[in-house]
């Protein structure tokens, strides 16, 4: 549970008034790289032995792990009814214990991680039920307010309130904002000179997370860097996830203006792709994109999902050392099975959305003649 130690010793120099980005732990010298506010967040870390935090962490990842399978059961169920069905107990215990195979799940409770947690939050938030809007008489779901804490620990869910607000909910999009602004005032209340380096350096130095080549890495940069056999990408990965984040969030848009599941999961993608590190623990997303291709009886291509997940070929591929940059080309997809499966994802919902509108063309052009 090595990021379990990184966030015991953040939250110790919070509490002990120490440089929050100075410091390094555990034979492979991790840093800090979260925001102050998460750091704050830490600190009840500090509180009990290093033994029984991780038992905690453990035990609580678990009971994440049931919520993230519920919470993937009500994505799948979308459009949501006024009370959403619940799994039976059965049920979501047997669903849990098989989660727990898939990689990024099990990567996520061997390194105490806490992408569970921040899944949940934004799920929570993006799946609740519709409820009504006393001013404007609407019904809304999500309230955003999860969605900004998320945002505030980690960052990267911030793609979904630009997905909230393309979509037209502005008013949780500005909702998810406001609570963000309110983590990065409260983090600069409590640790101003933390926030100041965080904010101004720290942020952009992506090289201080991990080596965005090894195969760890599953994002479009990794996959990008062990294909060119360059460490430093550059050029074509920018492009390349320029071009990516446009698309996906263009597409997720649409998308969820049909369904909201399939909103949510493109969107869920797009970040997990572009980011500069996506380490394998992160597609935690692996969970509700099982559950949606259940729940629309594509057992197939839910098996071999669920198969690419649990493979681990990733870690088949020799990567010691700098390895990682030599692999031969029929190697690079089993280094990179998680990146190869997003960009497939999008290109089917790019095709599918072609397919879709192309009867409604031909349709149109016959009504004008």
């Amino acid at each position: 549970m090595a990021d379990l130690l990184v966030y015991r010793a953040e939250g110790a120099a919070v509490s002990r008034g120490g440089d929050l980005y100075g410091f390094t732990v555990t034979e492979w010298r991790l840093p800090a790289t979260y925001p102050p506010f998460a750091a704050v967040l830490f600190v009840p870390t500090t509180w009990i032995p290093v033994p029984a935090l991780k038992a905690a962490f453990l035990a609580g990842n678990a009971l994440l792990l049931t919520g993230l399978v519920a919470l993937s059961a009500r994505l799948a169920s979308r459009p949501a009814p006024p009370r959403p069905p619940a799994l039976s107990l059965p049920l979501l215990c047997t669903a849990t214990a098989l989660a727990l195979w898939l990689e990024p799940v099990f990567q996520t409770l061997l390194f105490g991680q806490i992408n569970l947690a921040v899944t949940c939050l934004v799920l929570w938030d993006l799946t609740r039920p519709p409820r009504a809007d006393t001013r404007t008489g609407t019904r809304t779901s999500a309230t955003g307010l999860a969605l900004g804490l998320a945002t505030g620990i980690k960052l990267t869910p911030a793609i979904f309130i630009a997905y909230l607000f393309l979509r037209g909910r502005r008013r949780e999009a500005a909702t998810a904002t406001a609570a963000f602004i309110g983590t990065v005032l409260l983090g600069a209340a409590l640790l101003p000179h933390a926030s100041a380096e965080f904010w101004t350096r720290r942020l952009y130095d992506t090289g201080r997370v991990g080596k965005a080549w090894i195969v760890d890495n599953q994002s479009l940069q990794g996959m990008i860097a062990r294909a060119l056999h360059d460490p430093s990408p550059g050029l074509p990965w920018a492009v390349s996830a320029a071009a990516v984040g446009a698309a996906g969030l263009c597409l997720a848009v649409r998308a969820g203006a049909r369904q909201e599941r399939y909103g949510v999961l493109l969107t869920a993608l797009t970040a997990l792709l572009i980011s500069p590190i996506s380490w394998s623990h992160h597609w935690v997303w692996c969970v509700p994109l099982l559950a949606v291709l259940l729940a629309e009886g594509r057992v197939r291509l839910a098996a071999l999902t669920a198969v690419l997940f649990t493979a681990r070929t990733l870690w088949l591929v020799p990567h010691e050392g700098d390895r990682d940059l030599h692999l031969p080309w029929w190697e690079q997809p089993l280094a990179a099975p998680y990146p190869v499966l997003g960009l497939a994802l999008l290109g089917a919902a790019l095709f599918g959305e072609r397919t879709a509108q192309f009867p409604a063309r031909i349709s149109s052009a016959s009504t004008i003649r």
